[in-house]
């Protein structure tokens, strides 16, 4: 089995949700705190030992490069001007350019994450790699895509991560999978369900935030896409829906020690703000005061 080292990250919607400051500033690029939320899901992936990062975008995305390049001689001049008080915030922004080898693809297409991975089949080889979404991610211990690579290589197939729903709206927000129990937590994928309601889903696993897939996926999204009517909204899930039919084995993960994030709409970026501020040891504890001090 070839090793995980390749990832594509979906980074094209126009963030909408966030009207007007996503105007001009792409919604992967708001802070949480101090790094804007791609960055926790580049690192992340990094951790796990991706070494090529593949980051499709489109209008208006252009700081995402940005970001991701070294840094200017100008802001390298500033912080070298300032010693010492400065020096661990020069190494960091340094290292950024150096976490991975970043390749860089406008979308073309329709609406949907289909779109993005038949935009880099060309990039992928004959690898395995992960796909995944620029601004929801799960933090969790080992990492999420820790655990995924060893159910990969446990039973050499793709792998959806998922989380257990907790709310009604959760039935109408997700995709669902449901299939047979290999163990707690572990399914052998039969049939997936999109938005299904309560009473329809076929189990509480939700699919949320990534795919390990292996390059057997694309003929099956080629296949997907030729069934795709004029002005339909395109989606992985059915290509994924395609190889259940053709008897490819799917395995779904509940990620364990987790907790999921949904950075892209106002509520949950907000509560994510406040989840990540809490855990910074620079400023928790006047923050927590702060809180206490609004309620």
């Amino acid at each position: 089995m070839k090793p995980v080292t390749k990832a594509v990250i979906a980074a094209a919607g126009l963030g909408t949700r966030f009207l007007p400051q996503t105007k001009a500033m792409p919604k992967e690029m708001l802070p949480l705190v101090d790094k804007p939320i791609i960055q926790y899901v580049v690192e992340e992936l990094v951790s796990v030992g991706i070494k090529d990062i593949v980051i499709v975008t489109g209008i208006n995305k252009r700081s995402i490069e940005d970001h991701f390049d070294k840094p200017s001689e100008d802001l390298v001049a500033n912080l070298r001007s300032a010693g010492e008080s400065k020096r661990k915030l020069l190494e960091e922004v340094e290292s950024i350019a150096d976490m991975a080898n970043f390749v860089y693809v406008r979308q073309k297409g329709p609406y949907g994450n289909g779109t993005p991975l038949m935009n880099v089949e060309h990039l992928i080889g004959d690898e395995p790699f992960i796909f995944t979404f620029s601004d929801d991610f799960i933090v969790a211990t080992p990492p999420r895509f820790k655990q995924m690579i060893d159910l990969y290589h446990e039973f050499n197939s793709p792998v959806i991560s998922a989380v257990t729903a907790k709310l009604d709206e959760d039935y109408s927000r997700y995709g669902f999978v449901g299939g047979k129990t290999i163990r707690e937590g572990i399914i052998d994928v039969e049939t997936i369900i999109e938005k299904p309601g309560r009473e329809a889903a076929p189990s509480n696993m939700a699919m949320v935030s990534g795919f390990l897939l292996t390059t057997d996926f694309f003929p099956y999204l080629h296949q997907a896409s030729d069934k795709l009517e004029p002005g339909s909204e395109f989606y992985s899930n059915e290509a994924l829906k395609l190889m259940l039919a053709d008897g490819k084995k799917i395995v779904a993960s509940e990620i364990t020690n987790a907790t999921y994030y949904d950075a892209g709409n106002k509520l949950e970026y907000l509560k994510t703000v406040v989840d990540f501020a809490l855990q910074r040891d620079d400023i928790k504890d006047q923050f927590r005061e702060y809180l206490k001090g609004k309620l």
